[in-house]
């Protein structure tokens, strides 16, 4: 079964070939006939409602881009009157009572909200085994010669396999530290962090508050592009909104490489680097100079602050954040409590997991009497460090490459034992977030044993149209980005 992308999609809308009722019940008919566990929820009547709304739109003259289009959205992002539980046992039968921005922008494009996908609880991991909804398994599972499940990566796992495996043409996601580009790289998927504040935050469950950011899965560049646009955008009920001028994202793709100047970070490509990402990241580079560009090793020297630094952040902003589930207003409530303080602690214990747990508790010290300058304070000063090594890094390149991961896609269970290592997933896609820049994982190729690598791609702050034209230009000249897995052919069966 071929890729199908978003660009196709809307060229066959909009030329009659299929309508967005047809297509959209096509997608719900290959949700169901699945068992990857990627959707937590799929409203039905919502979606064929919506697919409807558009048609007639469509039928009366109205054009936009996506009209009509299905696309799947993270269980992070409330929409109005659906279950949002973002992974969460606490959150299992809460109701949202208004709709995300950037949904509400899609929405506004005439684009169809299929269903809420699976996700790590409240973004918090790499691997989509925190979710209380269970295990998301990642469509490649099937394509190697072992039949151990394998996982997807997270928070946004559930995205990644649900556009993997064709359940849905493309995907919302959020990254904190990886959280698209870790599944992309995983799941042989394009997936781009755009700057802190392009897409509002707005009705989009918070983890860390100066680090998360929303952003698009797809099988392409040119489909990251176009969905990019419905979602961002200046939102004044997010004060971390940034006020720019609309943009276009498509406008260029097509310019020339030329001339183009890529950086190699040599702390990027060490000890734990898997070494046949490095030779597909290697093969890249040599696409790369095909296309006129120019390589130069350079430095992050602070490169290896940016773990601790972020594992002090995060959790400190998330205990922070998560402190309003407690039971009192929404959300699960402990049936049996003998008084305030016990119904607090019994709800909190009950209704949250061992990760998110592990991080409340890890934020609450950090940012305990005592310990705030020890900790946050010198996090906050590592963050400047690492900011200012891309800083100085963009003097020199246009555009820095590297790995996505250290690994491919690796075997469920095998590593929830060990948090550490866990994290270390995240080791080049982290310093990104902390310094808030753009950045992109894109198909590189596969390891010996048939697994997707990603590579990743970082540009300076607002260059995101730049971005996407350098990861179009590459999938022009290969074709990693059109593999699928073989479960894409069984009807979504992994």
């Amino acid at each position: 079964m071929t890729i199908t992308t978003l660009a196709q999609l809307s060229a066959d809308l909009d030329s009659g070939k299929i309508s967005s009722v047809e297509l959209t019940q096509h997608y719900i008919d290959r949700v169901d006939n699945s068992n990857h566990n990627a959707f937590i929820s799929i409203n039905k009547e919502q979606a064929l409602a919506q697919a409807k709304a558009a048609d007639d739109k469509r039928a009366s003259g109205e054009a936009s881009s996506l009209l009509g289009v299905p696309v799947a959205q993270k269980d992070i992002f409330c929409i109005k009157g659906t279950q949002t539980t973002c992974g969460s046992k606490i959150l299992e039968n809460f109701t949202a009572p208004y709709t995300a921005t950037v949904v509400e922008n899609m929405h506004q494009h005439g684009v169809v909200s299929l269903g809420k996908t699976n996700m790590d609880e409240f973004a918090m991991g790499s691997s989509n085994e925190t979710s209380y909804f269970g295990n998301v398994i990642n469509p490649w599972s099937s394509s190697t010669s072992d039949t151990t499940a394998l996982v997807p990566g997270g928070s946004s796992g559930g995205s990644a396999a649900a556009v993997a495996a064709q359940l849905a043409p493309a995907a919302t996601g959020t990254d904190t530290g990886g959280s698209i580009r870790q599944p992309a790289a995983f799941c042989n998927l394009t997936g781009i962090k755009p700057s802190y504040g392009r897409c509002s935050r707005y009705g989009m469950i918070a983890f860390a508050s100066s680090l998360d950011q929303a952003g698009p899965m797809t099988h392409t560049a040119e489909d990251a592009a176009l969905l990019l646009n419905t979602m961002a955008g200046f939102d004044a009920k997010d004060s971390t909104s940034l006020d720019v001028p609309a943009e276009d994202f498509s406008a260029q793709l097509g310019d020339s490489l030329e001339g183009l100047k890529i950086g190699l970070p040599k702390e990027y490509f060490g000890d734990g680097l898997d070494a046949d990402i490095a030779e597909l990241v290697e093969n890249a580079i040599k696409e790369y100079e095909k296309l006129g560009a120019t390589v130069k090793e350079i430095s992050l020297p602070n490169s290896e602050l940016a773990l601790p630094s972020y594992y002090v952040i995060a959790p400190a902003e998330a205990s922070s954040n998560l402190s309003r589930f407690d039971g009192v207003r929404y959300g699960m409530r402990t049936e049996q409590y003998s008084d305030l303080v016990d119904m607090y602690t019994k709800t909190r214990t009950e209704g949250f997991g061992d990760e998110v747990k592990r991080r409340i508790m890890i934020g609450a010290y950090a940012l305990s009497s005592g310990y705030y300058d020890a900790y946050y304070a010198q996090a906050q000063k590592l963050r400047r460090l690492i900011s200012n090594d891309f800083t100085a890094a963009f003097k020199e390149c246009d555009v820095i490459l590297g790995p996505t991961t250290p690994s491919p896609a690796f075997a469920a269970g095998s590593r929830t034992d060990d948090p550490v290592s866990m994290y270390l997933n995240d080791i080049y896609t982290i310093p990104v977030n902390l310094a808030g820049l753009p950045a992109a994982s894109i198909p590189a190729g596969f390891t010996k044993a048939g697994l997707p690598a990603g590579l990743h791609l970082i540009t300076p702050y607002l260059q995101e149209a730049k971005l996407l034209n350098i990861a179009h230009q590459y999938q022009q000249a290969t074709d990693w980005h059109t593999q699928a897995p073989q479960s894409v052919s069984n009807g979504g069966q992994a």
